[in-house]
């Protein structure tokens, strides 16, 4: 895809094609401990640093799905509003996602988003359908595929 900046509607002569890829994000033990805090989610697989290493059949501590999940928002909205003209970009939910790695404590992680389907709603707003793929660094299994819908207006 170009480095031009579309509108929207331009959108739809890419669908298959990647949009672009987010900046690394380090997905590290304190991140996890926040995570787990604000959800409540305290498994020891992802908190106990020192049982994780013993027991765990990762040799250590893993993320929460949802928290690598939660990393779509922030990744996928970077590479949308530096690629497209528009004036806001909202999450519509999802429709399909799957978890197939883990994210060990410590590890980076990046999105590839792909523009997967566009629907002009009309009055200026597009449904934008994208596939993100969580790569994780220096692993040949993505942490998680998603398909994310987002309202963009303009």
């Amino acid at each position: 895809m170009s480095t031009k900046r579309l509108k929207p509607a331009e959108l739809a002569a890419h669908v298959g094609e990647e949009i672009g890829i987010s900046s690394w994000i380090t997905v590290d033990q304190p991140r996890i401990d926040e995570f787990a805090h604000c959800t409540e989610d305290h498994q020891w697989i992802h908190v106990d640093t020192e049982r994780a290493a013993k027991e765990s059949p990762f040799k250590g501590t893993i993320a929460h799905g949802f928290l690598t999940l939660a990393l779509l928002a922030p990744t996928s909205f970077d590479i949308l509003l530096e690629r497209l003209e528009i004036k806001q970009a909202m999450n519509y939910g999802l429709d399909k996602v799957r978890f197939l790695a883990p994210v060990r404590a410590g590890k980076r992680v990046r999105n590839h988003v792909k523009v997967a389907a566009v629907d002009d709603k009309g009055g200026g707003r597009v449904l934008l359908t994208t596939e993100n793929t969580f790569e994780i660094e220096g692993e040949d299994k993505p942490a998680l595929i998603a398909m994310a819908l987002v309202m963009l207006m303009n």
